[in-house]
């Protein structure tokens, strides 16, 4: 059907071993070390900082919503797809390097150079994916699809907590204390006072996706080239995704149901990317607190996978979905309520009071509880993602399945913007980080409220 063989398993390893070379740019990058980096040192001030991190991943999202469409009519229709990867991977290989020349206080590259960068980044990375999605039904059969797409995820998260670990290790923990396992000084000659621990971030990204992504073009097969051209393959790309949504009308449940994880799914995206700037932000977090954070929230969230499967099989996707959603949105007003001087919003806490152990991180009382409640929230940020996945292969009648997954994977990036210009907008009128991450709520709740009228029954 697709015109092409299965891979041998050494093409088949190569295709998820892309994952292992891309997916540590959103652990390094987007999340844990530069974005907090970025706010609080290149910009200068953490609440004008969430504000420009906010329109970054806003902007990028709309690069997102509007090119996603087109290049996946062409990666269905088009024929090959490791040349548009390889493409894609030539823009974030430079651009993740380049992130090493954002200096202190903007004295390097401009903040408006960084945002090019960043928004040009994460575009592509958003655009190799559809075409590495693409591929897989052309190198394995069925059977052995869903295991190739786990692995593929696997090795993605593996990869990134491998990386954070080693730089914990190597930069990080050096100089902070007198473990004989970890070096004396950073590694390289690393300088921390100009922040290089942060910035190496974009050169690591950059060298282990060009490392890692060889094997795919060498060993994983790619389709002919197809019959038709660019305009051709949008244009049949675009009648089929039309059919595919005039149906939706026929199918009220499902619909009902992607809008709902739509809105949802904005805001679990908006907490995982604001959530490192406004930790660092609130806490004044450095480069090591913010690296052992990524480690203990890498780990809790493979566990969250294991917690989704439990409550999948346990009580159904639909009340999965509520608990996951719920969950996320009891523990994000938890996080917001939690600051060096307050906790539960009622309860003051003195800066002054000693600290809880010798550590050089999460020594106070406030920090701990913080780190309890995050971790709670990976647990069902990571859940909420399997139980979605879950729902719709329950509910989507079987015959259009493939079209309706489709679609799935469209509504989660036609609106991902929209989260992103929502906390910079409240960040910005309040001046205030606080009030900027808690506006996810809304998106939260209005998703847990919509999924209340979707019915776990196959169309």
């Amino acid at each position: 059907m697709t015109g092409v063989p299965a891979a041998s398993s050494a093409g088949q390893w190569s295709w998820a071993l892309f994952e292992w070379a891309r997916n540590p740019y959103v652990i390094l990058i987007t999340i844990y070390l530069f974005a907090p980096y970025f706010t609080n040192h290149v910009v200068g001030d953490p609440v004008r900082g969430q504000v420009v991190w906010g329109a970054i991943n806003g902007w990028s999202g709309i690069a997102t919503a509007i090119f996603a469409p087109i290049l996946g009519a062409i990666a269905d229709s088009g024929g090959r797809r490791k040349p548009w990867i390889l493409f894609f991977s030539c823009v974030m290989a430079p651009t993740s390097w380049l992130l090493w020349y954002a200096l202190p206080d903007a004295q390097g590259l401009s903040i408006a150079w960084i945002a090019f960068m960043l928004i040009a980044n994460s575009a592509a990375f958003e655009y190799s994916a559809v075409f590495h999605n693409a591929m897989l039904p052309s190198i394995a059969p069925p059977e052995r699809i869903g295991f190739l797409s786990g692995l593929g995820l696997s090795l993605g998260n593996a990869s990134s907590l491998l990386i954070l670990v080693f730089m914990l290790w190597g930069f990080s923990l050096p100089g902070h204390v007198d473990w004989s396992f970890v070096p004396d000084a950073p590694l390289f000659g690393l300088d921390t006072a100009t922040f290089q621990q942060d910035r190496i971030t974009g050169p690591i990204a950059g060298g282990w996706l060009v490392l890692f992504a060889v094997p795919l073009f060498l060993f994983t097969p790619d389709r002919a080239r197809g019959s038709l051209g660019a305009l051709e393959a949008v244009r049949a790309g675009f009648r089929q995704l039309w059919n595919t949504l005039l149906e939706l009308r026929h199918y009220r449940n499902v619909a009902t149901y992607l809008v709902a994880r739509m809105i949802y799914n904005d805001g679990k995206t908006a907490v995982l990317v604001f959530g490192g700037v406004y930790a660092s932000g609130v806490f004044g977090w450095d480069s090591l607190t913010m690296t052992v954070f990524g480690i203990v929230l890498s780990v809790f969230a493979v566990v969250g996978g294991f917690v989704g499967g439990w409550l999948d099989d346990t009580f159904g996707s639909k009340r999965a979905i509520l608990v996951s959603i719920g969950g996320t949105s009891l523990g994000l007003v938890l996080a917001v309520s939690i600051t060096p001087d307050q906790l539960f919003f009622v309860v003051p806490w003195d800066r002054a009071a000693p600290k809880i152990w010798s550590l050089p991180f999460f020594a106070t009382v406030p920090e701990i509880v913080y780190i309890g409640v995050v971790t709670l929230i990976a647990v069902f940020i990571t859940a909420a993602y399997a139980n979605s996945r879950t729902m719709l292969a329950r509910i989507a009648p079987p015959e259009k399945m493939t079209e309706f997954f489709g679609i799935y994977s469209l509504s989660g990036t036609s609106v991902a913007w929209i989260g992103s210009f929502s906390v910079r907008g409240f960040t910005e009128a309040f001046q205030s980080q606080r009030i900027g991450f808690a506006s996810i709520l809304i998106f939260l709740l209005l998703g847990l409220v919509a999924m209340l009228f979707v019915r776990e029954e196959r169309a």
